[in-house]
């Protein structure tokens, strides 16, 4: 164990030539990043779910009342054995042979049946007081962590000048102060508190992305800081928080029915993020972590390894983009009636046509939109 320990931890592996892990040691009051600083992460995630709950009961529920925000009162399906089991071990959504199965050995008509899944499908989708409250709360922190972004770094000259990023790197002391260490903690602690959550959380279409999405976060802000990558991770965290607050404001008109304000934040929300995501981080930020460093050193393993974390995010942000335009052009001709990623409710009743639209092709998903 020590020897996998100490090859992980090897120079070579984290840091340019010739400096070496003895040189980022504490010492007449330079004060380096270290990993023992992250040791805290874990009870501040854990504390900023306390928060969250406390946010929802206090704030988020009032503030979905005062804008109309009220759940749909579903009709549940009946207690079915047969049924239940189906729902839970084969599919969701029955193909039409299964369904006609199950018609005879219930003796229910097939829009018994149909009607049955819709029901149950739609017991288990999450009410718009949910999504209003998951969304309240990561609008506000991305509002507050995008000040704090901003405040912690106005005074730095790398926010400015992004060859700044790499002076005297990576033996940067300024980078552990009171501000930027608390940006960084608490952004990290964020990421974390998401993925405790996730089970709990809304689940939308692009929910294996949204995983690989935060745990490349995670692993970039953790090495970020370990190996003083300090500077290019604060505006990396900025860029990514700016837009994020739009869209969550965008999902808390959308859940109160306000259309034409939802819709104007999102027209806003697709255009900062294009630029943010699809113009600054990469011909910016990227390029400042991938040409400017060579001037500077020889490229390393944590080099390479810190870009290519960078591109996994920006092949992320590719795809969500596509999600966005796919969205702008039902905006445009007028049939965008939710977020691309969700689950929409079913008619409980519906007719022949939907029927036959829904389950003709054997995999029940009719919609083009879910969540």
């Amino acid at each position: 164990m020590a020897m996998l320990s100490e090859w992980f931890w090897w120079d070579r592996l984290w840091l340019p030539r010739p400096v070496t892990w003895a040189d980022l040691q504490d010492s007449e009051g330079r004060v380096y990043a270290r990993v023992s600083h992250l040791y805290i992460i874990l009870p501040v995630a854990v504390l900023l779910l306390g928060l969250r709950a406390f946010y929802e009961r206090l704030i988020a529920v009032p503030l979905a009342e005062a804008l109309g925000v009220k759940d749909k009162i579903h009709k549940r399906a009946s207690h079915n054995p047969v049924l239940e089991k189906y729902y839970n071990t084969h599919s969701k959504h029955p193909t039409q042979a299964d369904i006609k199965g199950v018609c005879k050995k219930l003796g229910w008509s097939e829009r018994q049946v149909e009607r049955w899944f819709r029901r149950r499908r739609n017991q288990d989708r999450p009410g718009l007081l949910k999504k209003f409250k998951e969304a309240s709360w990561r609008f506000a922190f991305y509002l507050c962590s995008s000040f704090g972004g901003v405040l912690a770094l106005h005074d730095k000259p790398w926010f400015y000048d992004l060859r700044e990023v790499w002076a005297g790197f990576p033996k940067q002391v300024t980078c552990v102060c009171m501000a930027v260490g608390l940006y960084y903690i608490i952004e990290m602690s964020f990421y974390g508190s998401l993925l405790f959550s996730v089970a709990a959380d809304v689940k939308r279409k692009d929910f294996k992305e949204q995983l690989v999405h935060h745990w490349a976060t995670l692993t970039l802000l953790s090495f970020s800081w370990c190996a003083n990558y300090i500077r290019i991770g604060t505006l990396v965290m900025l860029v990514h928080d700016t837009s994020d607050v739009l869209l969550e404001t965008a999902k808390m008109f959308n859940y109160a029915g306000w259309e034409t304000t939802c819709n104007s934040i999102f027209v806003v929300f697709a255009l900062v993020f294009m630029v943010t995501r699809l113009i600054i981080f990469p011909f910016w930020l990227i390029h400042c972590t991938w040409v400017y460093p060579l001037d500077q050193f020889e490229p390393f393993f944590g080099y390479y390894f810190f870009n290519v974390m960078l591109v996994v995010l920006l092949l992320l942000h590719v795809f969500w983009a596509s999600l966005i335009l796919r969205m702008v052009k039902k905006f445009i001709f007028g049939k965008l009636k939710g977020d691309e990623r969700s689950d929409e409710e079913e008619d409980e009743e519906g007719s022949e046509e939907d029927y036959t639209h829904t389950y003709s092709n054997g995999t029940g998903n009719g919609l083009s939109n879910g969540h």
